[in-house]
């Protein structure tokens, strides 16, 4: 209590000063807010901002630990030193503290330069503009590292995490002004102005690149190729993994979106915690079912042939789309963040289902890039106001039908 009545104090006698937003961020990271209301009507209730963001937090640190322990799984496979691990989730070949030292040491550079470069910008703008420093970007902060392939530089995650910041969230008046994702601003900008290092089999993989000069150089290596589930069945070449590999996600991708099975049991966390919407994950769900279920139907009457580019991913189990790439975190995770999100209940329905819907079809048509999630999302981010706008005004017609056929 001395400590918080010091810095309470020492904030107060400097309330002026151009600095002390910064300071004021780290107080409030340490503390729990010191005002309270004494006038008006107000809902006195257990969460806060900064709850809230925690407990999005607390439910990507699975996520983020086993990404860990993959990331060192799949190097080590890559180099041929373990064999495929059987028994999948519960192996003891994959929690070992070799694999997670080697996630260890390139998922936390990740983690330092998003939180590093993001942090210093929202500090800069919050003096620049005489405001308190919001916790919005504790949880962009954690989902960046996620959503990158492991050996993304770091120069260039810093670059991209000041474009999200700058463009994506502080042009708009910061944290609950957006109309982006930020995190997903962030994928966005990387994938677009670094193709290269946002795709192919090299960058999902620790050590890719050294282990093909290896294999070049004539050394006899029994390794995994590195390329993903999505990237070969967009070049129509068959997948070497099990199903229940893609559900406990034990396959290359990003670093947290691979385990399904963990993105399951945050997602039912955060409706818990009432911070996720249901409806949007459910709906989403739905939407890409139906239109892999579309698309298995169009490959079933002979339109299209194994020799059409889009085969490979319009002949996957409708339901396999769920487990492999990154919608089941997409969904859970960034679908739901209520800022971009539709407001309504009607609403979430619909922007839940088109997420799904458009995120299958992005995947089947583009094969360059065969995760759709990521533009999906952004896509429906725009449209979410004018879907509830219309949710609202059909609710106002039907009202108003009502009233008048009570005053005839």
């Amino acid at each position: 209590m001395g400590l918080k009545s010091s810095l309470h104090n020492f904030k107060e006698k400097n309330k002026d000063k151009k600095w002390l937003p910064a300071f004021s961020a780290i107080h409030t990271f340490l503390f729990l807010p010191n005002e309270t209301t004494h006038n008006g009507t107000h809902i006195k209730v257990a969460d806060d901002l900064k709850r809230t963001m925690n407990t999005v937090i607390m439910a990507m640190v699975p996520c983020l630990i086993f990404g860990m322990f993959n990331a060192g799984y799949q190097h080590h496979l890559a180099f041929g030193d373990i064999q495929q691990a059987t028994g999948g989730f519960f192996s003891s070949a994959f929690w070992t503290m070799d694999n997670f030292m080697v996630g260890f040491w390139k998922v936390i550079p990740l983690v330092i330069v998003s939180y590093g470069v993001g942090l210093a910008i929202e500090i800069l703008f919050a003096m620049k503009n005489s405001h308190e420093v919001e916790e919005g970007y504790l949880v962009t902060g954690m989902l960046v590292p996620l959503i990158v392939p492991i050996d993304t530089p770091l120069w260039m995650l810093a670059v991209a995490v000041a474009f999200g910041v700058v463009i994506g969230k502080e042009v708009f008046g910061g944290t609950g002004m957006n109309i982006l994702n930020p995190a997903l601003t962030i994928r966005a900008f990387l994938f677009f102005a670094y193709p290269t290092w946002m795709s192919g089999d090299k960058v999902w993989v620790e050590g890719a690149v050294e282990r093909d000069q290896m294999i070049a150089a004539g050394e006899n290596l029994d390794a995994i190729s590195g390329e993903t589930i999505l990237g070969s069945l967009a070049q129509n070449k068959e997948v070497g993994y099990e199903v229940m590999d893609m559900f406990y996600g034990l396959i290359p991708g990003s670093v947290g979106e691979t385990s399904v099975l963990l993105i399951l049991l945050a997602g039912l966390f955060l409706i818990f915690t009432k911070i996720g919407s249901w409806r949007i994950m459910l709906s989403s769900a739905i939407g890409a079912l139906v239109m892999g279920l579309i698309f298995n139907g169009v490959v079933s009457s002979g339109w299209i042939t194994e020799s059409s580019k889009f085969y490979g991913l319009m002949s996957t189990e409708f339901w396999h789309h769920l487990l492999i790439g990154g919608f089941a975190f997409g969904t859970v995770f960034m679908a739901t963040d209520p800022v971009t999100a539709s407001q309504t209940n009607k609403g979430k329905w619909i922007y839940g289902f088109l997420i799904g819907f458009i995120s299958i079809m992005i995947r089947v048509f583009n094969p360059a890039y065969p995760e759709g999630v990521m533009l999906a999302i952004l896509l429906m981010n725009v449209f979410a106001p004018t879907i509830d706008h219309y949710v609202v005004q059909g609710n106002v017609k039907r009202r108003m039908k009502r009233l008048k056929v009570k005053t005839a």
